[in-house]
């Protein structure tokens, strides 16, 4: 009678080959006229079939080798449908790729060994333990294969593709995995885990549904698919790492077979080894260049998948924040196109010559090179990428050239790429010897020009950003400057019209008054203007002022003029935000405008009040006026001056004032008549609260 284990790994696989059978009867209601479906209810029916086989095993009544029978062509049957899959997503009359035919004819040759091996041991010459061993190892080797096209079928979807496939991916992907671990556990160790082979039944019963959600949700198991240089790298890397498992599975068998003693020690130990070995391989940057390159030399017409390439490329040149280590970004790029290891940028700096401007993994490279170097003008005149290893071998296509001394004596320099922005050489990139050895060829020559015309461009517009950067803090500076000399000229003016009246009135003690208050009023100016050079650029912040104050301020920096201003002061509580100063200087350049412009007995008038929530500046003059089409086109427009000896910035400077104040200004004049400014400003409405 049959054990407690056995009877559970039993009731496992006969649940297991009910639920096929069930998936099978569905499968066949609704998908009997398509390929696919005959596959899928092929596969499906041969599980069902090892399920009751495997049923029947663990119950006593049949050999085991029946029930690896139906395994295998079970296992044969999920390959072929996956491999079908992939032929129903290749273009209209594509034929299948190359590692898909290896793995077709592989597994073809596998199942049917297999089948031979437990079908008719007689025939075969070996002994029952070596039979299992090659049993198990076949069985690995299906998975690993299984494994392989899943990985395939999945990586090739597209992403909104993938909701239709995921499920059968991770039923038999889950199917596999449980295989591959028994098989190669019983491999290594000589017999089957038999826990391990009782629980399988079970697991197999629980992918059902995943099997039966994926084929309703995508009954044509097509969709547009190729075969990219990524997916050919990653299937090669995992069928290879696949295969090297089962030889050093192998390997391990027999050390400890023939070990004695130590037997299983040597083959924990080598096991061990050889895992560590895989994963460094696997780590290796040198080891992937080259499969790569190997790939693509035997199985593609062309070396690139430029969408990839380019997508990467241009990922590595712009991540990160603009402008920032740009110059590494772009060598970076460039080198990982032809997986060298590291590589070094020379810009032009001066006029005079290129300096190494940036590196990436290549810190000891030096040099400078003239910008009048017959280096330098081959690149400009040929834009050729130069390769310094054929130009030891080919000096019929260099000519008299040679390269640099500093590039002579650089050992592992390979290829110089010049940086083309519209036939100027902006720069060139000396790139390393690649790790996958790449022979350089018209394809990495095209790809490199292309991809460095496109760093150039990058380079360009940061180069073009720093200068514009360094140009906005000039024209600041020059701003300032210009304001100055502004305030500088009209105290200037006020002294020289105060020197021309002395003459006249010195002896008067109302003009030796207003003479002394003129001087202190221009020396509190000449104060102020040299506060703010000293502030060296940085604005005071703004803070509640009142509005009486600055208008008082203004009206008295003007004590020179022989006409004096009507002041109309607003209530003592109206306040607004600003920087005093520059609200008063702002002020003060219209009124002086104004009292410029009218005649002795004209009259100018500055008032101030409250209106629907902001604070109105009103100066009103009866002078000669502007017509529209000035006020229009030259009024606010900076260093336009009707005066011979003005500087055309008063207006200006007033407008942006009032606009960095969230204010604006108005203007109505008619010629002959007069002027009005209208100055709106946001009151202060806290400051406001707090003095009520």
């Amino acid at each position: 009678m049959p054990s407690t284990p056995f009877i559970l790994a039993a009731i496992g696989y006969g649940l297991a080959a009910l639920a096929y059978l069930g998936l099978s009867g569905l499968i066949v209601a609704s998908w009997r006229q398509r390929p696919q479906g005959r596959l899928l209810v092929l596969a499906t029916g041969l599980s069902a079939l090892w399920g009751t086989l495997s049923m029947l095993t663990a119950s006593g009544w049949l050999p085991p080798r029946l029930g690896l029978m139906a395994e295998v062509a079970r296992n044969g049957a999920w390959l072929a449908l996956l491999l079908y899959i992939l032929h129903l997503r290749l273009p209209q009359g594509a034929s299948m790729p190359t590692p898909l035919r290896l793995i077709a004819v592989l597994g073809g040759a596998l199942v049917l060994g297999l089948l031979l091996i437990s079908a008719a041991p007689a025939i075969v010459p070996l002994q029952a333990m070596q039979v299992r061993w090659l049993g198990h190892m076949g069985l690995v080797l299906l998975a690993v294969m299984g494994l392989v096209l899943i990985e395939q079928v999945y990586r090739s979807s597209r992403p909104e593709d993938r909701w239709a496939i995921k499920f059968l991916c991770l039923g038999l992907g889950g199917l596999f995995v449980y295989d591959f671990y028994l098989y190669a556990n019983a491999a290594l160790f000589g017999a089957i885990d038999l826990r391990v082979w009782a629980a399988r039944g079970y697991a197999a019963a629980l992918i059902t549904p995943l099997i039966a959600v994926s084929a309703a949700r995508n009954p044509q198991w097509s969709a547009p698919v190729g075969l990219s240089r990524s997916m050919a790298f990653h299937t090669a890397s995992l069928l290879a790492a696949g295969v090297y498992l089962l030889l050093m599975a192998s390997a391990g068998y027999y050390l400890r077979l023939f070990g004695g003693e130590w037997g299983d020690v040597v083959q924990t130990v080598f096991v061990f080894a050889a895992a560590m070995l895989l994963v460094l391989l696997m780590f290796s940057g040198t080891l992937r260049a080259r499969l790569r390159v190997f790939l693509s030399k035997h199985f593609f017409s062309y070396r690139y998948d430029y969408r990839e390439e380019w997508l990467k490329f241009t990922r590595t040149l712009t991540e990160g924040r603009p402008g920032e280590q740009l110059c590494e970004r772009a060598v970076e790029a460039l080198a990982k196109l032809l997986e060298s290891p590291g590589g070094a940028l020379w810009m032009r700096e001066s006029p005079g010559s290129y300096q190494r401007a940036s590196h990436w993994n290549w810190a000891d490279i030096q040099g400078a090179e003239p910008a009048d170097s017959e280096f330098v003008q081959w690149l400009t005149r040929t834009q050729w990428v130069m390769d310094l290893d054929e130009m030891q071998t080919r000096r019929d296509l260099y000519g008299e050239l040679n390269a640099p001394v500093w590039l002579q004596q650089t050992a592992d320099a390979w290829l110089v790429v010049p940086l083309l922005l519209h036939d100027e050489l902006l720069g060139f990139v000396v790139l390393k010897h690649s790790l996958g050895k790449i022979s350089f060829n018209w394809e990495v020559s095209d790809l490199l020009k292309v991809a460095a015309r496109q760093a150039a461009a990058h380079l360009a517009q940061m180069r073009a950003s720093n200068e514009l950067i360094v140009a906005r803090q000039f024209e600041s500076f020059n701003r300032t400057t210009t304001f100055v000399i502004h305030d500088l000229k009209n105290l200037v003016a006020q002294l020289s019209l105060l020197l021309a009246n002395a003459e006249k009135h010195k002896d008067n003690p109302e003009f030796q008054a207003d003479m002394l208050d003129t001087v202190d009023n221009a020396v509190t100016r000449m104060n102020k203007v040299l506060r703010q050079l000293r502030r060296d650029g940085n604005p005071t912040r703004n803070h509640p002022v009142s509005l009486t104050d600055i208008l008082n301020d203004a009206v008295a920096s003007k004590q020179a003029f022989k006409l004096r201003p009507t002041l109309i002061l607003p209530p003592v509580e109206l306040r607004v935000s600003a920087e005093p100063e520059r609200l008063t200087r702002a002020i003060g350049h219209l009124l002086q405008n104004a009292l410029e412009a009218t005649p002795p007995n004209g009259s100018v008038t500055l008032h101030a009040f409250e209106e629907a929530g902001q604070a109105i500046i009103e100066i009103t003059d009866t002078g000669s006026g502007m017509d529209e089409e000035f006020i229009r086109t030259r009024l606010f427009q900076p260093f336009d001056s009707t005066k011979g000896a003005g500087m055309g910035i008063g207006a200006y400077e007033c407008r942006e004032t009032l606009r960095a104040l969230d204010g604006n200004i108005e203007v109505s004049s008619t010629p002959g008549q007069g002027t009005r400014f209208r100055l709106n400003l946001p009151l202060d409405n806290d400051s406001k609260g707090d003095a009520a």
